[in-house]
């Protein structure tokens, strides 16, 4: 990467392949989580992650790239803290903790549709910073979601 404009086509490429290994691993979270408003808190946004990677697909056409996903080092490593909490909790520790993971990848999210959107802006991709600013206000709506969870998810037990 020489240029913001390969930082921002990189960045949207790791993006990409982070939803995409997101939608394919939150139904086993769901059927993890305990209680109903967890489990439907992880349906409702499997169904928005799926939305998303649409949407970033028209972000890739709106700057003439065609959409790709370079692999995302750290959302497999919170994939795999993930998989190690299933492994090892249970009871009150397991909500409490898949909320905890949620939040993480939330705010993992945040941080490159943050980013990613301020890129958008400075390069001129007006589409692309209108569907990212999308994207973004619904990840921060759903850290804010799990926040309110945090407690609930534990008590509903």
């Amino acid at each position: 990467m020489k240029t913001l404009s390969d930082a921002f086509e990189h960045t949207l490429q790791d993006i990409y392949y982070a939803e995409q290994q997101l939608a394919k691993a939150m139904p086993k979270l769901q059927d993890a989580a305990n209680g109903k408003k967890l489990k439907d808190a992880i349906g409702d946004h499997l169904e928005e992650t799926r939305t998303q990677v649409k949407t970033l697909e028209q972000v890739f056409k709106s700057i003439g790239k065609k959409a790709s996903g370079e692999k995302c080092d750290a959302i497999e490593g919170l994939l795999k803290e993930t998989d190690g909490i299933l492994e090892e909790a249970s009871g009150t520790a397991k909500n409490a903790a898949l909320v905890a993971a949620c939040q993480a990848v939330e705010h993992y999210e945040i941080a490159r549709y943050g980013t990613l959107r301020e890129w958008a802006k400075v390069l001129g991709h007006d589409e692309a910073h209108d569907l990212l600013s999308g994207i973004l206000d619904q990840e921060k709506a759903a850290n804010s979601k799990l926040t309110g969870l945090a407690v609930s998810a534990i008590n509903e037990q």
